[in-house]
């Protein structure tokens, strides 16, 4: 079957999905003044299933829900647990003790978590550039999670930078036992939340925490669930089938951070420091270096 692209359509979907992702850090930073961070993945994972399930009807996908296998459903369900569960329990936790603009970078550097757990999990082999990227991407969110003084390793929230890294390692091991699935990709992201809501309705039970909602959380989690957990994963998947180059695509993502330290400006009020930008370029050159094409086996 001869595949269809449109790259115009396909940059107007990448674009658009880069600055609704570019908008969520503040967004979370935002939500949680009104609700803690269970609360939070609570509302978002609910209107997300919502979201996702809506796509589902509007694509005529509501038999292809339930024709796979038990084993299927189970391996999702598993999957539900870490992400949207755990995965984002922690990661809300971390923006929650960390500011914006110190959290972001760090969970931003998923992309070589992914790297280095491959190697152990599905034994593919590393680089010169993996380890070159990781000692760059390292150094960079150092000096951003000590505020630029990297030689007393002062940090704002040491639990917190724990929490955003530990955040990357459960976000790689979801998508490297994702991939490992022949499962619709909407229909996986919809059973895996339907699963990580029910254990985040019975976490919240388990240790009587309120559902208690008010309206600026709920605002919040809507918008954070439409457009963190939703939408714009549909508009992503839109964008890298669409388009005659993936690189072209993928490229688009190193927009985000920067775009997202504006927002975190505008709307959360964190004043920007030099130390976070010098960090973030460093990140950014180390995950390029990562995707070069040439790469050196080691």
């Amino acid at each position: 079957m001869r595949i269809v692209t449109n790259q115009k359509k396909s940059y107007l979907y990448g674009l658009s999905a880069v600055f609704l992702w570019s908008t969520v850090a503040s967004a979370f930073k935002i939500t949680l003044q009104y609700f803690s961070p269970v609360q939070l993945l609570f509302y978002s994972v609910l209107f997300s299933l919502i979201i996702l399930f809506l796509i589902i009807l509007k694509d005529k996908k509501l038999q292809l829900l339930f024709s796979y296998t038990k084993s299927d459903y189970i391996k999702l369900a598993i999957l539900g647990i870490i992400n949207p569960f755990l995965y984002y329990l922690i990661l809300f936790r971390a923006y929650d003790l960390l500011p914006a603009q110190v959290a972001q970078p760090i969970n931003y550097t998923w992309a070589l978590t992914l790297s280095y757990m491959s190697f152990f999990i599905l034994k593919q082999k590393l680089t010169i550039y993996d380890f070159i990227a990781g000692i760059i991407c390292y150094v960079g969110i150092l000096i951003i999670s000590t505020h630029g003084d990297i030689f007393t390793f002062s940090f704002s929230s040491a639990f917190g930078v724990f929490l955003a890294f530990s955040s990357t390692i459960l976000w790689s091991l979801y998508w490297i036992y994702n991939i490992k699935l022949d499962v619709d990709q909407v229909i996986s992201l919809f059973v895996s939340f339907l699963s990580g809501f029910i254990s985040i309705f019975f976490y919240m039970l388990l240790f009587s925490i309120s559902f208690d909602a008010n309206l600026n959380g709920i605002l919040g989690s809507v918008y954070i669930g439409c457009f963190e957990m939703g939408i714009t994963y549909i508009l992503w998947l839109n964008a890298m089938k669409l388009t005659g180059s993936s690189s072209k695509i993928a490229n688009l993502i190193f927009i985000s951070p920067f775009l997202s330290l504006f927002f975190i400006d505008l709307l959360v009020g964190e004043q920007i420091l030099v130390s976070t930008l010098i960090g973030l370029v460093l990140i950014i050159i180390g995950l390029l270096i990562q995707q070069k094409k040439d790469k050196k086996t080691l």
